[in-house]
């Protein structure tokens, strides 16, 4: 993969990427690197199916989550170099293993190479763009007619909240923008005959410990395009990595808290989308980042 001059994500390092090197906030070369490729059960119904979803993990983050339970590969640079053309394999193969779509997990700064290895191959299940929400519009429109499916999150309305917990101040002036962006290229949301996502937009949002404040403003944002979104609202908060500053994060959700953004939600008149068993906390979603499929 080529050197560029990275300004992918709203960070703008404008730092030189070369196939081995990058000093700007994502750490990661040009080359992509990953750390699974896999059929994956853990997405939602419309996107894992019956056959799991082809799932690429990339390494590296445009984002700092403190409490990411990705970390190993989203901040600590767990992965395995692959070139352009070995990524276009990728995508056979998963096609070829019966997955339902090719998920691309955290896909912000590989971009480039994304577009071109599909262009050297275009598999005919859907594409999907699995990111943390912090998006650059221009960037986006760079994938215009690749991706089929978008799959961001919406973390923040807080910007206080979105610099202590993420480092991105201005993650909800990106977030916003990048969603009604990725609306803009899907349409409304759209399934085939067996439920599964063939075009649109879901939005995920993750219910924080102490922060359902922030969750409803989360939720009265997405309300205002609720008719052209699915939204799938997240309790599987797990206390993860080192967020010992954050006192409120070193427990997982109560009850309460899930059921006032919940009934919350319902008010708003978001039914389009799933809501998760707060049960669902745990490390068992968390795949093995054991370089399969790579």
């Amino acid at each position: 993969m080529s050197s560029y001059v990275c300004r992918l994500c709203p960070r703008n390092c404008g730092t030189q990427r070369t196939a081995t090197d990058n000093t700007g906030y994502c750490g990661m070369p040009s080359t992509p690197m990953a750390a699974r490729a896999a059929l994956h059960f853990g997405e939602e119904p419309c996107i894992s199916g019956s056959r799991g979803s082809g799932t690429v993990f990339f390494s590296g983050c445009s984002l700092g989550c403190v409490y990411c339970q990705n970390d190993r590969i989203s901040h600590n640079n767990h992965g395995k170099p692959i070139t352009v053309e070995r990524l276009a394999d990728v995508f056979r193969e998963l096609e070829a293993a019966g997955a339902h779509n090719i998920n691309l997990v955290n896909p912000t700064h590989y971009a480039v190479p994304i577009c071109k290895a599909l262009s050297l191959y275009k598999p005919a299940i859907p594409i999907v763009y699995n990111s943390g929400g912090y998006e650059k519009a221009e960037t986006l429109r760079m994938l215009e007619g690749l991706v089929d499916v978008y799959l961001p999150d919406c973390k923040y309305v807080d910007s206080t909240l979105s610099s202590a917990l993420s480092d991105a101040p201005d993650y909800f002036e990106y977030a916003s923008l990048a969603i009604q962006e990725m609306v803009r290229q899907t349409g409304p949301m759209v399934l085939d005959e067996d439920g599964i996502a063939k075009r649109g937009t879901m939005v995920r949002h993750l219910v924080l410990p102490g922060h359902t404040k922030n969750s409803i403003e989360v939720l009265n944002w997405l309300a205002t395009l609720k008719d052209s979104i699915w939204v799938s609202l997240m309790f599987q908060y797990t206390p993860w990595g080192d967020v010992s500053a954050h006192k409120e994060l070193t427990r997982a959700l109560t009850r309460r808290e899930c059921e006032k953004v919940w009934q919350h939600m319902d008010r708003l008149g978001i039914v389009n989308g799933y809501v998760q068993d707060r049960e669902s906390t745990g490390t068992f979603m968390i795949p093995d980042f054991d370089f399969t499929g790579l």
